[in-house]
């Protein structure tokens, strides 16, 4: 290992994937806030638009570890075979802000969101939740597949994404886990336990009215004000839940359209994800959970100083949370 401001290898998905299971990511994610962090505080993301797509810059802090995320967005990379999602996390030690490690922020992000989601499901999803539907089938919803097998026995799972070669090779890896897996279409929604919605829409994915009463609903595809996954008569009807509400209110579409159209006012968020952790959030078993998470930099440095303590002592990081 090298010394703090040493030169730094950059560190890949398979090295963070070694140390840090979903498990073990969504257990640090929900660690933090057990141990009192208030997401309200963390600074706003940076948002630079440039030629290529945007540049985000996400700094945060807290205890013995620091550190900034940048970021790019690059819409025409796919079409090039280059990832989407750019960039590099830079994890800082805390006391002297010196150079710890520096991790590949694309496969970073990639663990993180899903470790945030799998928090939400774990206190939102009814315990015998089983049967999901999931939209997308890029990096994010790989990752959101195995993190929700890590709270929830999933028994079946409906696959629904724009490519049906991106599907036909999303399902035929959920079978690899165990899981009966099939493509599907928007109005599988109205027999899911769970919904999870991580694509690159900017409109509505399904019609909210389908969704069952006790059926959690989690959106993490967008942390635009113009963009959303979900529709106005679902967040109308859900019980909503958010990271942070000052985040959510400045960049959540899902919420902040229907705010606009006068279909929700801004109680409908009624709670949190610390709130949630930490006992202090209500679960009505009549209606709708959405969770929608905007993605945020304390999450990013949660999952990254997990990363590195297992680094330092692979025997010491926990690995559940239920």
């Amino acid at each position: 290992m090298r010394a703090p401001g040493t030169d730094l290898a950059l560190v890949g998905a398979e090295e963070i994937a070694r140390l840090l299971t979903p498990a073990a990511a969504a257990e640090a994610v929900a660690g933090v806030l057990r141990d009192g962090f208030d997401p309200e505080s963390d600074p706003p993301r940076v948002n630079l638009p440039v030629a290529a797509g945007k540049l985000l810059l996400m700094p945060a802090a807290s205890g013995a570890y620091a550190g900034v995320k940048i970021a790019g967005v690059a819409p025409a990379n796919p079409a090039r075979g280059l990832p989407r999602i750019t960039g590099s996390y830079l994890l800082l030690d805390g006391a002297t802000l010196l150079p710890l490690a520096l991790l590949d922020g694309a496969a970073l992000t990639t663990l993180r969101t899903p470790a945030v989601s799998a928090v939400a499901l774990a206190h939102l999803a009814a315990p015998e939740a089983a049967r999901l539907v999931l939209f997308g089938a890029g990096p994010q919803a790989y990752g959101h597949l195995r993190a929700a097998l890590a709270v929830r026995e999933l028994k079946d799972v409906t696959v629904v994404a724009r490519s049906s070669e991106a599907v036909e090779a999303l399902v035929a890896y959920a079978r690899t886990l165990g899981v009966e897996a099939r493509g599907g279409a928007p109005d599988d929604v109205r027999d899911a336990d769970l919904v999870i919605c991580c694509t690159t829409a900017r409109e509505p994915l399904f019609d909210g009215r389908l969704v069952a009463d006790g059926a959690t609903v989690v959106a993490v595809g967008s942390h635009e004000p113009d963009a959303r996954e979900t529709d106005s008569a679902l967040v109308r009807r859900s019980a909503v839940y958010v990271e942070s509400r000052a985040a959510a209110l400045r960049e959540a579409g899902d919420l902040l359209i229907p705010l606009t159209e006068g279909a929700i006012g801004p109680g409908q968020v009624v709670g949190t994800l610390a709130e949630l952790v930490n006992g202090r959030a209500a679960v009505p078993p009549d209606r709708p959970r959405l969770f929608k998470s905007v993605g945020m930099a304390w999450e990013d440095l949660a999952v990254a100083a997990a990363w590195h303590r297992a680094r330092c002592n692979p025997t010491g990081q926990r690995d559940i949370v239920r």
